[in-house]
């Protein structure tokens, strides 16, 4: 399965990077969302993970772009230190941060069940 990150923490990429390929998921990341649609006009991805807030395209400006052109074929999660900023109905599931690596990868789980 393939994911996309996008975050504009560089730390949180690594980690996110490390966690996610240890789990046996292709990884690519993006520093903003300007990039993350760049990466998406490019390849497709199985599930993309946003940061809401972001300088420039906020989050929920990157998940709303992917519903109009991708519709429900990519699922989105959310990720937030401030959750209530969400536009929810854009996303498949929202995780507040701070979170664990297993909150993400359940998170996952609970969106593609085995």
């Amino acid at each position: 399965m393939k994911v996309l990150v996008i975050d504009d923490e560089k730390s949180l990429l690594k980690l996110f990077n490390k966690v996610l390929k240890k789990a046996g998921f292709r990884v690519e990341t993006a520093i903003n969302g300007c990039e993350g649609l760049e990466k998406l006009h490019n390849t497709h991805f199985d599930i993309v993970i946003i940061d809401i807030l972001m300088p420039g395209m906020q989050g929920n400006d990157v998940a709303n772009h992917i519903r109009n052109s991708q519709g429900q074929s990519t699922a989105l999660i959310g990720i937030s230190g401030t959750p209530w900023k969400l536009s929810e109905p854009d996303f498949d599931a929202v995780i507040p941060k701070p979170f664990s690596p297993e909150t993400l990868l359940n998170t996952i789980q609970n969106l593609y069940p085995n």
